[in-house]
């Protein structure tokens, strides 16, 4: 103990050193719990706490609130030493909440002390562990006063409440510690006054044994600590100008009541038919729960004693009060009044208490406010339990509405399915209430069990001048429609949107509405989500979906791009570029995984877009952002749609079978395909084979900047091979196309811009085939890109030309095949020089026709580049092997690439089959064989599968020096034939050899 003198009581925990009791005073603050505000200061705290308490007057609080400017180091906060009592911290915090102030932390030791009798703090103890009567007989022999309990209350306010709300603090302290000692010194007398009622109803008149006895018992249980008693005064009845008024007797006040005034008790409405009612009450205090205090009145009836109105009520007993925290919790069953009550009801649903749904009506019965039970009758009660059984299963909600009797407040019971209770949902729900009801002030109380159903009670608070509120049955179901619209969650509105597609299972459906996040239910509605539903479950593992659009008033060219994933997570490294290829900037991205049971996760990742204006301006005819309205079905547009035609380059690019490169601007620059670009793009790559002075980002940066003349490079393509639109209107729009695209080429300043753009035109011009518009057996064009030139129509080619050239382009492989004769032949070599291989072919078959000048008169060689090489992984036997089958399958496609375009032969009649979808711009042309070379020496066989597949007439003698062909090193063909041929050529001129 810390003694203000030196003392002759022996205290052993405390002395002089108040260091000890600092301990003691922050002890039920655990470490790294409290708020810094408290760390940071406590030895201020306790400093000053201890200086206030050093001198206080026997039943006066003392207080003192900080400001941060004062100078304490304390501000703003409040401390307050006084007798220690019931409500006291609870009372405070919720008052200074409702005068707007921030509770951050509170600290409220309670110390039993010693005081002179001038209030002078003699010494102080923990309140436990302390010998009282000790101390009391020390102090009487000093002529100190008795030791008393005192909790000394530091309240942490938050730093930014204003110098208003720290008046309103300090205005308000005094009469709320007045209320709170005036309550603690009349409880002993107001718990006396509900007993003697008790036993009054057991004695006065009635004309219900049964009843007075229920109110009796129900009076002995609110006071066995059920009840917290705030208030008692005894009320008469006087005739007034609407009606009869409740008037105090003067000194029968206790408690808040002790004055007469400050609570509103409303009209009384008891009689010979009613003993006792509980209803609510509104209280002009601070006091915690003042807004919603619960008023016992209890009838007095004439005493025997007075004949002519005996038996009759003369007048109200009325308690006010809260529930406490056992009352509120209390079995039904054992509350007077109610238990009797709840039997009944149970009796008329026919069930027994003991059975399941006698125990779910009981579980129902349970959640009921209590005042609620107080007030309503047994058959109402019964009404309103039949209305809410089985609410749970249908997922609905139920609103019974209640008119005070002796006020305009309106009483409204909410039940609603337990997982659609949030605090949100409450918050809906009030607005609702205060927007129908006009209320001026609205409180609540929740009760969340394991229930199917959570029950909401709002006590509506209305003007006294107010009319009447509406509680008409229509009304209350307009009313009850509009909670139930606000109580139903996302997932509910999902499911209700996605009730009209028949392909989605509802369990589908339930599985979706629980994997959507929190964040994406809160950036988009249902409505978006049904569709985004629908793409994702559409997805196998690995495939993706695509949308473009733009939200209405957005800015023109801020867009939004959506990927929709089925399986591993994305980067945005590989999801960025692709954009980025296209012209586009991204400035936001928004991912939203989904896991559901039993499936692969999925994704859904949002982008935010910006377009530049200059992109706008020069895509193809028409406004390019009309199309970009998400509520317009996306089958319903046309192929050129900005919003196909972006979204189906992104997955070419995905999924390899476009580049990505700055040449796919052309998408929204020029309004062209991933696959007229994909066209332009072999162009400008064999125009790089081909030894062209200019680099592919020039060429880029040349269409990019000639958008139109772009699109009339694709235009003049198709009029020169669309097999779909041949004859003289196609011939006539080729010629057209042509002398416009001179005129543009022509009107060029720049000479690199003129010279590549000519190039182009000269490429498409000595175009004799394409596979482009071929098609498979599905509908689906070839992954690769084949184009059968004549070489002497290319300015740009260096010599010598060959009569045939062959160009294949995919983005996994290139490659070429020069043929200098209609019949010739020549190895297919696997070139390791991407950027020159045609250079390397070139080499390649002018030594081939020196070397084989005396075996056949012209000779023929192709080479290939794998683009894509397969990433090393260190192991150097694996990175082998899949860079052979890499090899092969970029071999595979090669080959394809040339029998795309070349023509076949009817053995039986020998008759030329063109291929088909094939333009032919030349004359027949069947003969096509290759070998082996560099690289490709096992491949012969694969090649002779290629040809199989494609029926080709030569068959295996298609690659020679496959497994059914001859050994070329072996049988050293190659000299053979050279010997062969000097002995025909010496036989011919008449020689002898």
């Amino acid at each position: 103990m810390v003694a203000t003198t030196q003392q002759t009581i022996s205290w052993k925990r405390f002395r002089d050193d108040p260091t000890d009791l600092e301990a003691v005073y922050f002890r039920w603050i655990q470490p790294g719990a409290a708020a810094p505000t408290i760390t940071d200061r406590a030895e201020q705290i306790f400093r000053h706490h201890l200086e206030l308490a050093a001198g206080r007057r026997p039943g006066i609080a003392v207080t003192r609130l900080y400001r941060a400017e004062d100078g304490s180091g304390l501000g703003p906060a409040l401390q307050i030493v006084n007798d220690d009592m019931p409500l006291l911290v609870d009372s405070l915090t919720a008052a200074l909440q409702r005068l707007g102030a921030t509770v951050t932390e509170v600290v409220h030791p309670v110390f039993d002390v010693l005081r002179d009798r001038r209030g002078r703090l003699r010494a102080i103890a923990p309140s436990e562990g302390f010998d009282v009567a000790q101390a009391n007989s020390a102090s009487r022999s000093e002529g100190s006063g008795n030791v008393v309990a005192e909790s000394w209350i530091h309240v942490q306010l938050g730093a930014g409440d204003s110098d208003a709300v720290l008046d309103r603090i300090e205005r308000a302290l005094p009469p709320l510690l007045g209320e709170i000692r005036q309550v603690a010194n009349d409880t002993e007398a107001m718990t006396r006054t509900m007993g003697s009622l008790a036993a009054r109803l057991d004695s006065v008149p009635q004309p219900s044994a049964t009843e007075a006895a229920d109110c009796a018992q129900l009076l002995r249980w609110l006071g066995s600590g059920h009840f917290t008693l705030l208030g008692y005064g005894y009320y008469r009845v006087h005739p007034g100008a609407d009606g009869p008024e409740p008037q105090q007797v003067s000194g029968t006040g206790l408690g808040v009541l002790r004055n007469g005034s400050g609570v509103d008790v409303g009209t009384p409405a008891l009689g010979p038919e009613r003993i006792l009612r509980l209803s609510n009450g509104s209280l002009d205090s601070l006091l915690p729960g003042s807004p919603d205090v619960y008023v016992v009145s209890v009838a007095d009836y004439a005493a025997e004693t007075t004949p002519s109105v005996a038996g009759k009520v003369v007048g109200e007993h009325v308690l006010v009060g809260t529930f406490t925290v056992s009352g509120l919790h209390e079995n039904i069953l054992d509350i007077p009044v109610i238990s009797r009550r709840v039997h009944q009801v149970i009796e008329w649903a026919g069930l027994a208490l003991n059975s399941f749904s006698g125990q779910a009506l009981l579980e129902m019965l349970q959640t009921f406010p209590r005042v609620e039970l107080f007030s309503t009758d047994a058959r109402r009660l019964f009404e309103t339990v039949s209305a809410v059984m089985n609410l749970g299963l249908r997922r609905q909600i139920r609103l019974f509405l209640r008119r005070d009797v002796g006020s305009n407040a309106v009483y409204c019971l909410v039940y609603l399915p337990r997982d659609r209770y949030s605090t949100e949902v409450r918050l809906r729900m009030h607005e609702i209430l205060r927007r129908e009801f006009d209320a001026e002030q609205i409180a609540y109380s929740a009760r969340v069990t394991e229930s199917e159903l959570a029950v909401v009670y709002f006590t509506v608070h209305r003007g006294a001048d107010a009319e009447p509120a509406d509680i008409t049955e229509s009304n209350r179901e307009r009313i009850q429609d509009l909670l139930f619209a606000t109580t139903r969650s996302w997932s509910d509105r999902l499911v209700t949107e996605a009730a009209g597609v028949a392909e989605l299972a509802a369990p589908v459906v339930q599985d979706y509405a629980a994997a959507f996040p929190v964040t994406y239910q809160q950036e988009y509605e249902p409505a978006r989500a049904l569709d985004d539903l629908c793409r994702l479950q559409r997805l196998a593992d690995g495939q993706i979906d695509t949308d473009l659009y733009r939200v209405a008033g957005a800015p023109a060219g801020e867009w939004r791009f959506t990927l929709y994933v089925a399986g591993t997570e994305v980067s945005l490294s590989r999801v960025l570029p692709l954009l980025h290829s296209l012209g586009i900037e991204v400035v936001e991205e928004k991912p939203y995984r989904l896991e559901l049971p039993g499936a692969s996760t999925r994704w859904i990742y949002d982008f935010g877009l910006r377009v530049a204006a200059t992109a706008l301006r020069s895509t193809g005819d028409g406004d390019p952002e009309a199309d970009l309205n998400r509520a317009v079905a996306l089958e319903t547009l046309p192929d050129t749609s900005i919003r196909r035609r972006l979204p189906e380059a992104v997955a070419a690019m995905w999924f390899g079978e476009c580049e990505v490169d700055g040449l796919n601007e052309l998408v929204l620059r020029a309004g062209l395909h991933w696959r007229q670009i994909a066209m332009l793009r072999a162009y400008a790559k064999y125009l790089q084979q081909a030894g062209f002075a200019y680099t592919f980002a020039n060429i880029t940066r040349v269409l990019l900047a000639q958008p139109s003349t772009a699109r009339a490079f694709t235009e003049l393509f198709d009029a020169y091979f669309d097999p779909d639109h041949l004859g003289p209107v196609a011939t006539a729009r080729a010629a057209g196309i042509s002398a416009r695209l001179q005129d543009e080429i022509d009107a060029v300043v720049s000479l690199d811009t003129d010279r590549i753009l000519r190039a182009i035109l000269g490429l498409i011009t000595a175009t004799l085939r394409t596979n482009y518009f071929r098609r498979d057996e599905h509908g689906n064009p070839p992954g690769h890109l084949s184009f059968k030139f004549d070489p002497h129509a290319i300015a740009e080619l260096p010599r010598p030309r060959p009569q045939f050239e062959i160009f294949v382009y995919s983005p996994r492989v290139e490659g070429v095949h020069l043929r200098f004769g209609a019949v010739a032949r020549g190895g297919l070599r696997w070139s390791d020089r991407l950027e020159d291989f045609r250079t390397e072919i070139l080499g390649l078959v002018k030594a081939q026709a020196v070397k084989n000048a005396v075996i056949v008169p012209v000779g023929a060689k192709g080479g290939f580049v794998v683009k894509r090489p397969p990433a090393a992984t260190g192991d150097a036997a694996a990175d082998r092997q899949a860079m052979q089958a890499e090899g092969i399958a970029c071999y595979r496609t090669f080959i394809s690439g040339l029998l795309d375009v070349t023509d076949n032969v009817d053995h039986a009649g020998g008759e030329v089959i063109p291929p088909t979808r094939v333009v032919r711009r030349d004359g027949d042309d069947t003969y096509l064989v290759v070998a082996a070379d560099k690289g490709t020496a096992t491949f012969s066989d694969i090649a002779n599968e290629v040809a199989q597949q494609y029926n080709f007439w030569l068959g295996d003698a298609f690659a020679s020096g496959g497994s059914a062909g001859y050994d070329h090193k072996a049988m050293g063909i190659t000299a053979k034939g050279a010997w062969e041929s000097v002995k025909r050529h010496f036989a011919e001129m008449n020689v002898d050899t």
